[in-house]
């Protein structure tokens, strides 16, 4: 069931404190706590990471930066390209794995060729390009200590050239790509794997690694890749190493449960072990964020996963990885039995990861799943943007062009997501302030739209406190913003939560805004429920809690729409109907936009392609949306 409360529209005004409760008449004199939403990426690729140079990605680490901040840059075709507007800060996370090792031959960098085995990738790139990108995989390890340092030296040295407190915000990091478990659950490297299964089909366990300090810290390492270890474990193992070592701050984020095939949110460890109390308390201090939506896919939920949502399949993924375990037939590897992909797509999705935290929290004392939300690109063409109408793809190979959208690839055709951002509620635009934003949770993951959201819950908000202009100071005052935790209710009390959303200023209506809970009940069982708990147009929610379809302008022939329907702003003042102190549970608001064109329409309409020549697949509207970080209630 749907259910509705109390709306009312609110500017999205920072809060203020009255003259009595300071010593100066100022009221923002003694603000403790953020006003400024930050946008950024903290997942971009060049010509360093291996599987992007080997697909035509030739961009230096200062293309990105200087795209992001603003600046009108030349793209892989040759074309200028400029992003809506300027990120706040970004993260360039090149594989751990063959870093700037088929850059670096292509250059002929004199530090690569000072090693015996560099010096003969060269001579191989010399002779053949394509024999030589064989043989990276099998010998960039050998190349040399001094080439691996000097590598990461120069990618931390482009942070710091870049990083302009204040205004534009860099952090060094790098991917870590383990691939999990072959089809056959076997850990990808054991002796025990089936030579028979087709090369390339493995679970994804990949995460993105950001540190917080600049090179003083962060050049005392090299990155740690899956040459190291496939296991997670050994990753956090160095994180916490470095930390030790050096005093500084580093975490790791997790993405694309949906191509994990079933791994990212198990209940076993890599070497099939159950989970213990030490392990939940490892994986949810490395791992504070999740990248909930990017290009390969929407990770938030799955229509086999809730049923009743009726915004569940967006932006899935049928192929790859992400189809072997997926009821509509679309399957990667013929030995995927039928009956256990339901509880596959459960270790996939967010919000069933998110559930499953409540039950390991109850026998464990610790929730592992215990992360905020973010999107991220993860372009590989240095481009972060994600915007429909400026998607330039995954791959540089895979750009703006005629034939992308009747592509069966899900990297390089119609599959692809134009995601997703990160917003984060910061004091001010630093490392250190937005580091420590994203490690207590204050995020949101946006789809792409600018979409400005709050989210308080606490025990003593009132219905007049969402019309009030102080309406942010009061609920840090009286509850806790999204990422934040509630604990001992009051005898009587209910959880009662503000939300606040305003559109992109440059883009869609807002459509409604909903709740998502899920809890865990005193039988051991998970649920999950959604609220609307604001709508736009004036429409009214049923009493079963459904609503009627904001209806959609979009002009798919002219890649168009109008904000004649919608609201550029809702808010909403919601207790929870069905509370029980007893159970543990948790929250999160997803705002969606009114129907919009999809990047398919756009290249559609550039390219002049006949709309009756696009299969009926091939999705060419969507729903865009965000996803704030849940609030916890532990009993």
């Amino acid at each position: 069931m749907i259910r509705t409360c109390n709306v009312a529209v609110l500017l999205l005004a920072p809060g203020f404190l009255s003259a009595q409760q300071q010593d100066s008449y100022s009221p923002e004199a003694n603000r403790s706590y953020p006003t400024n939403v930050y946008w950024g990426d903290t997942h971009v690729h060049t010509s360093l990471s291996y599987d992007a140079n080997r697909n035509g990605n030739a961009a230096s680490p200062s293309l990105p930066y200087r795209f992001a901040r603003g600046d009108v840059v030349e793209a892989f075709n040759g074309m200028p390209v400029r992003i809506r507007r300027p990120l706040d800060f970004l993260v360039i996370s090149d594989h751990a794995y063959a870093l700037g090792v088929m850059a670096s031959v292509q250059t002929g960098d004199p530090v690569l060729r000072q090693s015996e085995v560099g010096r003969r990738l060269y001579e191989a790139y010399l002779a053949d390009e394509r024999d030589v990108r064989s043989q990276v995989d099998h010998v960039w390890r050998d190349i040399g200590g001094a080439f691996h340092q000097t590598i990461w030296n120069r990618v931390v040295a482009s942070a710091e050239e870049f990083n302009d407190p204040g205004t534009f915000t860099t952090f060094a990091g790098y991917e870590w790509t383990s691939r999990g478990s072959d089809p056959n659950g076997n850990p990808v490297g054991s002796r025990h794997r089936d030579p028979a299964v087709p090369a390339g089909i493995f679970g994804n366990l990949h995460r993105v690694v950001i540190f917080k300090d600049g090179p003083d810290k962060t050049n005392t390492i090299v990155p740690f890749s899956r040459e190291d270890s496939f296991d997670p474990e050994d990753l956090w193992r160095f994180l916490a190493r470095y930390e030790a070592a050096t005093g500084g701050e580093v975490m790791a984020i997790p993405h694309n449960g949906n191509t994990s095939n079933g791994e990212m949110f198990g209940l076993t460890t890599m070497d099939g072990q159950l989970f213990t109390t030490e392990y939940a308390r490892t994986r949810s201090r490395w791992e504070p964020l999740y990248e909930v939506t990017q290009i390969k896919g929407d990770s938030e939920t799955h229509p086999v996963l809730s049923p009743t949502d009726e915004f569940a399949d967006f932006e899935t993924w049928h192929s790859w990885a992400g189809g072997a375990s997926d009821p509509t037939g679309h399957n990667c590897c013929p030995n995927w039995d039928p009956a256990t992909q339901p509880e596959l797509k459960k270790a996939e999705y967010a919000r069933s990861a998110l559930k499953r935290g409540l039950g390991l929290g109850e026998t464990l004392g610790v929730n592992p799943f215990k992360f905020g939300l973010i999107g991220s690109t993860d372009s590989h063409a240095a481009l972060s943007t994600a915007d429909n109408d400026n998607f330039w793809g995954k791959l540089s190979s895979t750009g703006p062009s005629a034939t992308r959208l009747f592509g069966q690839s899900p990297i390089s055709g119609w599959q692809a997501s134009a995601a997703g951002y990160a917003a984060v509620w910061s004091e001010e635009n630093t490392r250190e302030s937005i580091f420590a934003a994203m490690k207590r949770k204050e995020v949101y993951a946006s789809t792409g739209p600018r979409i400005t959201v709050r989210f308080f819950g606490g025990w003593e908000f009132s219905s007049d406190d969402v019309h009030r202009p102080d309406f942010v100071r009061i609920g840090y005052e009286k509850g806790v913003p999204m990422g934040g935790d509630l604990s001992a209710a009051p005898a009587g009390g209910t959880p009662r939560f503000m939300i606040a959303a305003l559109k992109d200023p440059d883009g869609a209506n807002l459509d409604r805004v909903q709740v998502i809970k899920g809890w865990r009940d005193t039988d051991g069982e998970l649920h999950e429920q959604i609220y609307n708990v604001a709508v736009s147009e004036g429409r009214r929610v049923g009493r079963d809690g459904s609503v009627e379809p904001v209806g959609s302008t979009v002009d798919v022939a002219d890649a168009s729409y109008a904000n004649t329907i919608g609201d550029a702003q809702l808010t909403a003042f919601w207790q929870d109907p069905d509370f029980d102190p007893e159970e543990p549970a948790f929250y999160y608001v997803r705002t969606l936009e009114i129907p919009t064109p999809r990047w398919t329409a756009y290249d559609a309409k550039y390219f002049g392609v006949d709309l009756a020549d696009i299969p009926d697949e091939v999705r060419m509207v969507q729903q865009e949306r965000v996803y704030t970080s849940p609030i916890w209630y532990t009993p």
